[in-house]
């Protein structure tokens, strides 16, 4: 392959593939009534960055990420050293939420995407919103799977290969 069509592949890749040939399908789900300590141990032990939050029928109704989680405890998203170094020592954080539930602390309504989207405008919304993923739904809002840029890395790297 000569070096011009390896760049025009490069420049067209995202818009070729599909969210539903990267997304991940096998994903953990929890109830907005879940406890949020519960919800921060699967986080740590699975090492996952964000959890979909569905309602009795699988409809994503909003999701729970870490952040979320250190908002609990007066980490809020965008926070530097120096911020947390002042907390620490004391000084009072904004923007905190409270609340022992996972309905209490969840983003919602939470971005999503659907499985015919493409990965250049995934990239570019998370891009755009400054988010890690995209909760993937179905025309009912129900959960297909979700997407996080370690999938689109990885999709990626194995279509240049």
């Amino acid at each position: 392959m000569s070096p011009a069509n390896k760049s025009h592949m490069r420049s067209s890749i995202g818009f070729d593939m599909l969210v539903k040939d990267v997304m991940t399908t096998n994903v953990i789900t929890i109830q907005k009534f879940e406890n949020v300590m519960a919800v921060a141990d699967i986080l740590a032990s699975r090492n996952i960055s964000g959890i979909p939050v569905v309602d009795k029928d699988g409809k994503v109704v909003g999701i729970i990420t870490q952040a979320d989680i250190l908002s609990v405890v007066g980490v809020r998203k965008g926070q530097t050293l120096k911020d947390l170094l002042k907390h620490m020592l004391g000084e009072p954080l904004p923007e905190r939420k409270t609340g022992d539930i996972v309905g209490d602390v969840m983003t919602s309504p939470v971005l999503t995407t659907t499985p015919e989207t493409n990965i250049a405008e995934v990239v570019r919304i998370m891009d755009e919103k400054k988010i890690r993923r995209l909760v993937v739904v179905d025309s009912s809002n129900k959960l297909a799977g979700i997407i996080s840029r370690a999938d689109i890395l990885k999709a990626v790297l194995r279509k240049l290969k």
